[in-house]
């Protein structure tokens, strides 16, 4: 933890000991750090409002400017964080009228940790319990937590603290459990940091791609087909043909090959690779076909391994890249699902490379050179790049051998340097299976989006005997790679909406020209104009309504559509076109053919302009 994080924390202990003064019944969850801030879940059930005790609380905006004033008090009164170590005995004790600190503790008594462990691993092969448990005391408000924290709450007093919202969440965020009240604080370090967030947030609320989505009809969901599941409208279809169509002639110019496979597989497939034993919670129910459980699959690569594996492999044959524009599915939770940002079916523009330890680091080189290109066409130019590294005090945890895991790591070093790109190491953060670089770009206000994600996976070559023989005949192991340069279609999108606030450059709009007809003498000639754009792929619409032209322009400029032709007895008389671009109240006149040679280039050199 870094030290503004460890400040954080801090504050939500010290906006809990408030909530427990101004309402002594209060039921404790969690409060973690998370970006800007924390939140703490509170259950209120048992509290109630003055002295008659005849209402009961149900906390509200206006309540939070009360529990802010409390933490200004414990903070001036400069009341220390102390720390103690206990036996789980005394901390049940402690915390007896508090059941979710209680169940956090059952879980450290079992598993050695609060987090819940995955249904192939025994209670006995977790982090095996210490007989201790931390917990810190802030005034009356004690809680179990490891910490760090400061030293005095008066340590936070040059912060500045502001309770932004509530929320309802669900205890550990399973929907089978209570719902408790989520307060979440923001924390910065000055106020101006502070108001420049804010004013970010009010930006990002008028480029939400939900309340966006709907206006210039991209996506929809509806209860009938299910939470979490995009139906895509003709124009969202336009939008993503758009950006399928790019990635995947990208991906075979550069030696991939497509394929494609079924969206269900038969359980012995996920048992093999692991799906079942590790992601079974985050996998569809079963279907019962001819007595054999089968599954909606949650990721492609066990079946492009089947594609690798069904014939003998030379390293002459090596690399191979498959490519596949596949549809997965995986069960989230209902509470986290938001827009397309986070569903539960979606398309991942997945590859994997399998490859000998010779061409590791000229294969990480490209894949990495592509992500900068790809992401750069699609207006992203600021990266956070982070690189995920096993710890080094506790290799047991990871598959694969010591070498194969310093090729490993050592080769995406030397791939990110040569690339240019700056990245940050997280020791102990790879997974279980291998290392993995994750990349986040910064959209144009500002905010830090996870897309892009490349992995070595020393788990499925060796569960499903991937092999190729060597130049001396003998039988070898090979390196794979998971890469998905976008991450989700529909996440992609949907963060793409955000950056653009829906205004897309011409190439990915899908309507990039509108004829707006003045009346009905003027629609057979902007039909036959139309029809002269679309014979050069660029896509147009006619206008013809009985509307005035001024609430045609505004209706074109509210779906944000690039171009705008207004087509009257003049512009009928004419060779010039009279153009309107988006965002401007000026009319060009310009000669057809250059308008259509100059939108024409802009399209295929994908500009960002217009």
């Amino acid at each position: 933890m870094d030290n503004l994080e460890i400040q954080r924390h801090s504050m939500a202990h010290v906006m809990a000991a408030a909530v427990q003064n101004l309402y002594p019944q209060a039921k404790f969850g969690i409060g973690p750090v998370i970006e800007n801030g924390f939140y703490y879940d509170i259950d209120f059930s048992g509290c109630y409002r003055g002295a008659s005790r005849q209402k009961a609380i149900n906390l509200t905006p206006e309540d939070l400017p009360k529990i802010e004033k409390e933490m200004k008090k414990i903070i001036k009164a400069d009341i220390k964080f102390e720390k103690r170590e206990i036996g789980l005995s005394e901390a049940k004790k402690i915390f007896k009228n508090q059941p979710y600190k209680l169940e956090l503790l059952e879980d450290i008594e079992k598993y050695g940790t609060t987090q819940a462990l995955p249904q192939n691993v025994s209670e006995n092969s977790g982090k095996k319990f210490s007989g201790k448990v931390t917990i810190y005391k802030t005034g009356d408000f004690i809680d179990l937590c490891r910490g760090p924290h400061v030293k005095s709450a008066g340590e936070l007093s040059k912060l500045t603290v502001k309770l932004e919202r509530i929320a309802g969440a669900y205890w550990r965020g399973n929907e089978r459990n209570k719902m408790l009240t989520r307060i979440y604080g923001l924390v910065f370090k000055s106020e101006s940091e502070l108001k420049k967030y804010l004013e970010v947030l009010i930006e990002a609320k008028k480029r939400d791609h939900r309340k966006l989505g709907q206006e210039l009809e991209l996506f929809m969901f509806d209860d009938e087909v299910g939470p979490g599941l995009c139906l895509w409208l003709p124009k969202g279809a336009l939008l993503r043909q758009q950006m399928e169509r790019f990635v995947i002639e990208e991906y075979q110019k550069r030696g991939y090959q497509l394929v494609m496979t079924p969206h269900i597989a038969s359980a012995k497939l996920f048992e093999r690779s692991g799906h079942l034993g590790f992601y079974k919670d985050g996998m569809y129910s079963p279907m019962d076909i001819d007595g054999e459980d089968y599954y909606v699959k949650p990721m492609n690569c066990p079946m492009h391994v089947k594609i690798y594996k069904r014939q003998r492999r030379s390293y002459r044959e090596l690399p191979l890249r498959y490519t596949e524009l596949g549809t997965v599915y995986r069960y989230e939770k209902s509470g986290v699902l938001h827009g397309l940002t986070r569903v539960r079916g979606f398309t991942q523009d997945d590859a994997h490379i399998i490859c000998t330890p010779s061409q590791l680091i000229g294969e990480l080189i490209g894949v990495i050179e592509l992500t900068k290109y790809i992401l750069g066409v699609f207006g992203f130019n600021e990266f956070k790049v982070v690189l995920s590294v096993r710890d080094p005090k506790n290799k047991k945890k990871y598959l694969g051998s010591d070498k194969d895991w310093d090729l490993a790591e050592n080769g995406l070093k030397n791939a990110l340097g040569k690339s240019g790109w700056k990245y940050e190491i997280e020791t102990g953060e790879a997974v279980f299976y291998g290392p993995k670089i994750d990349v986040k770009v910064y959209d144009s206000v500002g905010r830090e989006w996870q897309l892009s994600t490349l992995q070595l996976d020393f788990n499925l070559p060796e569960r499903f005997d991937m092999a190729y023989i060597d130049k001396n005949g003998q039988k070898k192991r090979p390196f794979m790679l998971h890469r998905a340069l976008l991450g989700s279609l529909e996440r992609f999108t949907g963060v793409l909406i955000e950056h653009y606030a829906g205004a897309f450059p011409l190439w990915l709009s899908p309507v990039q020209i509108v004829m707006i007809t003045v009346g009905s003498a003027h629609i057979k000639y902007a039909q036959k104009l139309a029809e002269e754009f679309r014979a050069l792929n660029l896509r147009v619409e006619v206008w013809d309504e009985n509307e005035t032209v001024a609430n045609k322009i505004r209706k074109a400029e509210k779906q944000k559509i690039p171009y705008m032709l207004v087509i009257g007895d003049r512009e009928m008389k004419s060779k010039n076109l009279h153009v309107r671009k988006r965002g401007s109240d000026k009319v060009e006149e310009i000669a057809k053919k250059k308008f259509m040679e100059s939108i024409k280039k802009l399209v295929e050199s994908k500009s960002q302009n217009l």
